[in-house]
């Protein structure tokens, strides 16, 4: 586990879960999630793995790997991609961007370790060098809007919700005295369920498809061949019949606690034996929404049905067609 120096920040709160060893909030999250919105301060998610790729083949062999069409991707386009399981089961999420030279990617922590496994098992004769950076670089997120000025020699990956910069860890605390308030991991959270944006390891489990998650948009080109797991990807969306939809939850304010990543989601009025029809995936509190949340629900769930998560009151909004 990677500890941030930012830690050591006025206020700051370490995190819990998957964002352990950054700040989960320093002090007024509803103040920070504000400022994240409207374009101001910085998410230290120096956490994260950093992975490059660089050599003459870089982009043709990752073309074969992942789900996405990088072949051809030009310096500085942003996009994001998944290496899955002969099964089509999504095993890693990559965010990446090309600076002409060398691919950048960052991951879930912790998982880096895995991902580079993989990567030099596939090797074979292509020219290609894969290094963990982890140790030598940090990632922080700018908010679209920001007008904190970044090095033009350091990797970033600019989107439409903002910039993911890859920061030399010897200039971690320097770069974020100059980018504004801190914010912490729950107030990019709550904005990222927001968004609807999956996250690996939440809203992920051992047997998730990318159709599941809407995934299919943003992260697996569908007129590609040539990755492991592509004849599942077509066939379930030729079919159009993944087994399970996400859905964003908009959750009954009254209620103090949070449900939990993994707590069972019921349609309401089934009764206290009903089964289950998904589980919690995510779940914030929102400056503006007040507590919403991820699900993972069974395909056929009525998409106007009221559920429950564990206990309390939950609406509905579709993020996948079922």
């Amino acid at each position: 586990m990677t500890k941030s120096p930012l830690l050591s920040l006025p206020g700051a709160v370490p995190a819990e879960g998957p964002d352990e060893g950054v700040a989960a909030h320093y002090g007024d999250l509803f103040r920070e999630q504000r400022s994240l919105a409207n374009g101001s301060g910085f998410v230290d998610l120096s956490h994260r793995g950093v992975v490059t790729v660089s050599g003459a083949d870089r982009l043709s062999w990752l073309h074969l790997l992942l789900t996405q069409h990088v072949e051809s991707l030009a310096p500085r386009t942003a996009t994001e991609s998944l290496i899955l399981s002969a099964h089509g089961h999504i095993e890693h999420a990559l965010y990446l961007v090309d600076d002409g030279a060398t691919t950048w990617m960052h991951v879930e922590p912790g998982t880096q370790e895995a991902l580079i496994a993989y990567l030099e098992s596939m090797k074979f004769f292509y020219r290609v060098d894969i290094t963990d950076a982890t140790d030598h670089y940090a990632l922080v997120f700018l908010p679209a809007g920001s007008i904190t000025a970044v090095p033009a020699e350091w990797a970033v990956r600019e989107t439409p919700y903002g910039r993911d910069v890859f920061v030399p860890r010897d200039r971690l605390e320097s770069f974020a005295a100059e980018s504004g308030p801190p914010i912490g991991a729950l107030a990019y959270e709550a904005l990222r369920i927001e968004a609807h944006r999956p996250r690996l390891g939440l809203e992920t489990d051992h047997r998730t498809i990318p159709h599941e998650l809407g995934w299919l948009e943003s992260a697996v080109h569908l007129s590609k061949g040539c990755y492991r797991g592509q004849e599942t990807v077509a066939r379930v969306h030729n079919l159009g019949r993944p087994p399970r939809r996400l859905v964003f939850l908009h959750l009954d304010g009254s209620d103090v606690h949070l449900p939990a990543h993994g707590a069972p989601v019921r349609i309401a009025g089934e009764g206290e034996d009903a089964r289950a029809v998904g589980f919690i995936t995510s779940s914030a509190r929102h400056w503006e929404l007040g507590p919403i949340a991820l699900a993972l629900v069974k395909r056929n769930t009525p998409e106007q049905a009221p559920l429950l998560a564990e206990d309390t009151a939950a609406a509905q909004e579709t993020v996948v067609a079922p």
